[in-house]
């Protein structure tokens, strides 16, 4: 099987949701204007068209693949936008989460 595809479709997803919602937090909890909704909101569209390029008959098996994914980029997220760094319980939690995304992805069927 070829993962590169769907994995990159994940992490697609994966940022998208995360700025997406990012942009409604930072109006509705930091105070930036509420003009971000608008590319949160394309954002999340984004979002939604890529989980639906994963190519699984069951929606179920790709939404816990991506959950595991997404863990794995909001602590990377944490890193990179919020400027803060993960501690070894952050790290280690995304870790077996990631792993367990790939025991689904790739798990004999």
């Amino acid at each position: 099987m070829n993962i590169v595809q769907p994995l990159a479709f994940f992490a697609l997803a994966a940022a998208c949701e995360l700025a997406g919602c990012f942009a409604f937090w930072a109006w509705l909890r930091l105070g930036h204007s509420p003009f971000l909704a608008v590319p949160g909101m394309l954002c999340l569209v984004v979002f939604a068209w890529a989980l639906t390029r994963i190519d699984t008959p069951f929606a179920g098996r790709a939404y816990a693949v991506y959950g595991g994914i997404y863990i794995a980029g909001a602590v990377l997220w944490l890193r990179l936008v919020e400027g803060v760094t993960p501690d070894r319980w952050d790290l280690v939690g995304a870790l077996l989460c990631f792993a367990g995304a790939l025991l689904i992805l790739l798990g004999p069927r």
